[in-house]
C-alpha cells in the first residue's frame, strides 16, 4: 500500500506544534500501525531527519502505552489498542491524520507522546489496598461471590491508556477513575479504604484538570477493553455513600 501521512509534530512542550505530510509506500496489510510508523522512522533516519517520537512498550494490547488519535479516533477506527490495529483496516491510496491525544490534563512531551502522569497520582490517591506483612494468607480464605469477582476482573482489565480521556468532549476521566475504583471496592481487601478511596481518588482527578463528566459516552465507546459506562454510575454511588458517611 502506498499512504500519505497528516503527523502531528511538536519538538518539545513549549514549541507550537503543526501538520506535517510524509508518504510511505511498499506497506504490507499485515503490519500493525505502529510497525507502519517504524517504516516511516526508518525512512526519515536515512533522510537525516528527526524521527516521529510516539509510545508505545508491550506491542500486544496490554500496557496502554499506544496512545494516538487516527483520523479522529482514539486507536483508530477499530475498537483496539493502536499497537493491535492493523494496516488491513485502511485501503490503498488512503491519507491518515494522526494526532497525540487531546487533553489539557494530557500535555505533549514531543510529537505524539503526551504526559499521563495524571493517571498515576490518580492511582497513588487510593488505588491500593491494605496488606498485612508476613506469610500470604490461603487463597480461599476469604470467600469472594462470583459476581463480585466478575465485576472487579470486568473493571480490573482497564489499561490506563487514556483513550476515554482523549475520546470525551470534556476531557473527562470519569471512566478511568470509575474502573479502579469498582475493581478494589467490590472486594473484600478493598474495604478498609473503600470510602477514602472513592473520596480522594475523585478529588486528585479534579485536581489534575480533567473535565467533568456529562455522560456523553464516548468513553466507554472508545474503550478497548470495554469498561461499561454504567462504572462511572457506581463510583458516583460509592461517591455519595462514602461522603455521607464522612459529614456523619
Amino acid at each position: 500500500m502506498k499512504l500519505t501521512l497528516r503527523v502531528w509534530r511538536q519538538q518539545n512542550a513549549d514549541a507550537d506544534g503543526a501538520m506535517s505530510t510524509y508518504e510511505v509506500d511498499h506497506i504490507s496489510s499485515d503490519m500493525s500501525f505502529l510497525e507502519m510508523l517504524d517504516t516511516l522512522n526508518e525512512e526519515l533516519i536515512l533522510k537525516g531527519e528527526d524521527p516521529v517520537a510516539f509510545d508505545h512498550d508491550c506491542r500486544e494490547g496490554i500496557c496502554g502505552a499506544c496512545s494516538l488519535v487516527i483520523n479522529g479516533d482514539a486507536h483508530g477506527p477499530e475498537r483496539t489498542t493502536t499497537c493491535q490495529l492493523h494496516m488491513r483496516s485502511f485501503q490503498d491510496g488512503d491519507t491518515i491524520d494522526i494526532e497525540p491525544w487531546r487533553a489539557s490534563a494530557f500535555p505533549v512531551i514531543k510529537d505524539l507522546v503526551v504526559d499521563r502522569t495524571a493517571f498515576d497520582r490518580i492511582i497513588q490517591a487510593g488505588g491500593y489496598v491494605s496488606v498485612p506483612t508476613g506469610a500470604a494468607p490461603e487463597a480461599h480464605a476469604t470467600p469472594v461471590p462470583k459476581p463480585d469477582a466478575d465485576f472487579a476482573f470486568e473493571h480490573a482489565e482497564c489499561i490506563g491508556c487514556g483513550a476515554c480521556v482523549a475520546a470525551c468532549p470534556n476531557g473527562a476521566a470519569m471512566l478511568f477513575t470509575s474502573a479502579k475504583v469498582n475493581h478494589l471496592n467490590v472486594l473484600p481487601q478493598g474495604a478498609p479504604e473503600r470510602e477514602t478511596r472513592v473520596l480522594d481518588m475523585v478529588a486528585q482527578m479534579d485536581e489534575e484538570g480533567f473535565g467533568g463528566c456529562t455522560l456523553a459516552g464516548e468513553c466507554a465507546t472508545a474503550c478497548p477493553k470495554g469498561i461499561p459506562l454504567m462504572s462511572i454510575t457506581g463510583m458516583n454511588k460509592e461517591w455519595l455513600r462514602a461522603a455521607r458517611k464522612v459529614k456523619r
